[in-house]
């Protein structure tokens, strides 16, 4: 008996100590050169993202494949990843953060193992999967095996998409073929001054092209916030960013088969705001703040706004209403007017299509006097992205809600969540104007041989203009038609979204059996 307690006990202390290892896996210099950098742990990382005392980390026992080159004897347990479960208010998700001090946080053949084990599981289980990146790319000593490796992880960010949340925390270096994992989840938050992303770093650029940029400029989180729109949230630093990974995965549902987390309210859900009556000026030319009409209408007046410094005419902003998790959508007039271009028509057509891949209801305010004009949209394509848009908004079966705030005007009224591609319940505030096109443009088209002939142009030109607004500058004629289905009091806007969403969660969508559609990418 007392050699079996004894080879236990050696056994148990083999296991303490090869887990003191896995723990503390880099040397002293690398953990310091990391924190010297403003950066946290990898494991660090994965215990402010989670709950406290959550995490179960699984292969930290793993090990690179002994190769070729100078690593044979540097193996340490766990590679450079850590891989693992727990929960974020409750709730299971799967986890993997790189760690930078461990090869560089390079990609190996195991490496990718663990993290195709995680997201595999995630999948399986019907949970979100959060990966952390710190990487210097593919490990070299192992070649094509690790461009293997990141492909397997790309074939499963596309076999996800769409089924569990996959979201991406930058924290860090993420270069090469590494960015598109990153760029095919859900969402990619950075952090600033510390996280950066390109295809080619700054010395090739400079050979290549002769432009000389620097690692922030080119690929930092504040020019992906506001240039490419490759990041949908920045912070100031990592404990923000991993915060803000919580906040935002209380928005998101498990899967694809469940609903949003409902959150009891504490904002009464009759609630009426009256400056809502006098927040659209009287000039219709005359900008105001869409995101502060959303913040009267919305839960304890929060929102969790997602591209925030890009494309800024449109805004598209998670929030809840009566407790329920909405995608909201806004025409911003602070913006360019609020006119659908480009960017702003890709930035929406992504959030409207991720609410519907997870079952979040869509709420949005039409302020919109058209399509930008000029050379520059039309030859970048703003007839293809537009369509993006239309195609979004006309494919999503959720439950739609939409309120005209002010300008409704030609094929952008059309696009913008309009009965006509099926939202479910549409109403108007009393200084909605819905028409082909401003009275201004209407009349110089409509009237060009009359005013040609008149008099006085000008003065025709004035008389025409009132007449076109008195019979079109209202919500009236398309409620006679039953496009709109109520003029109301801005005020009430709140109480009636609510019932709006309440009577619509119990909505279903029948669609015709097909493959896919084939959105105009």
């Amino acid at each position: 008996m007392t050699e079996t307690h004894d080879t236990t006990d050696a056994k148990l202390r083999w296991l303490e100590e090869l887990s003191e290892q896995a723990l503390h896996p880099a040397s002293e210099g690398h953990v310091e050169r990391q924190r010297e950098r403003g950066k946290l742990l990898a494991r660090d990382r994965l215990e402010k993202l989670l709950d406290p005392g959550s995490f179960v980390e699984l292969d930290r026992f793993v090990r690179h494949r002994e190769v070729e080159f100078d690593m044979r004897d540097n193996r340490p347990w766990g590679d450079a990843v850590v891989t693992g479960y727990g929960t974020v208010f409750g709730r299971k998700v799967f986890v993997f953060s790189q760690d930078f001090t461990v090869f560089g946080g390079s990609l190996s053949e195991v490496f990718a193992e663990k993290v195709c084990k995680v997201m595999d599981l995630a999948v399986k289980y019907g949970c979100p999967v959060v990966g952390i990146n710190d990487s210097g790319g593919a490990r070299i000593q192992e070649g094509v095996v690790s461009l293997a490796g990141y492909a397997e992880i790309f074939w499963r960010n596309v076999q996800a998409s769409g089924v569990v949340p996959q979201i991406s925390l930058v924290m860090g270096p993420c270069a090469g073929g590494a960015v598109y994992s990153p760029a095919m989840t859900d969402f990619v938050l950075m952090v600033e001054e510390t996280s950066y992303m390109f295809i080619t770093g700054p010395d090739v650029v400079k050979t290549v092209t002769g432009e000389d940029v620097s690692f922030e400029e080119l690929g930092g989180a504040a020019t992906h916030a506001t240039k490419s729109g490759v990041a949908h949230f920045t912070t100031p630093d990592e404990e923000t960013c991993l915060e803000e990974a919580r906040y935002l995965l209380s928005f998101l549902p498990q899967n694809n088969l469940e609903s949003a987390p409902y959150a009891a309210p504490s904002d009464p859900v009759d609630r009426e705001d009256a400056s809502l009556d006098t927040i659209v000026p009287d000039s219709p030319n005359k900008p105001y703040d869409i995101k502060a009409v959303i913040e009267r209408i919305v839960d304890d007046g929060r929102l969790l706004e997602v591209h925030a410094h890009w494309a800024d005419n449109i805004v598209c902003a998670f929030a809840r209403l009566g407790g329920h998790a909405v995608g909201v959508v806004g025409n911003q007039p602070g913006a360019l007017a609020g006119v659908l271009d480009i960017d702003a028509s890709v930035k929406a057509a992504r959030f409207v299509r991720t609410c519907d891949a997870f079952n979040i209801p869509l709420v949005t305010f039409v302020d919109v006097p058209g399509f930008l004009p000029g050379t520059a949209q039309e030859w970048g394509g703003i007839i293809r992205h537009g369509a993006k848009l239309l195609y979004a908004y006309a494919e999503a079966t959720v439950p739609k809600l939409t309120v005209i705030t002010r300008k409704a005007y030609g094929g952008a009224y059309d696009v913008m969540s309009s009965k006509h591609i099926r939202a479910d319940f549409n109403v108007a505030w009393p200084t909605a104007e819905v028409a082909v096109m401003g009275p201004e443009g209407a009349v110089n088209i409509v009237f060009r041989s009359e005013l040609a002939e008149a008099d006085d142009p000008d003065a025709r030109r004035e008389e025409l203009i009132a007449e076109y607004k008195e019979r079109f500058a209202n919500p009236y004629t398309a409620a006679e038609r039953g496009y709109v289905d109520d003029v109301i009091r801005p005020r009430r806007t709140r109480p009636m979204l609510i019932s709006a969403l309440e009577t619509a969660l119990t909505k279903r969508e029948p669609a015709p059996k097909r493959k896919h559609g084939n959105i105009p990418l």
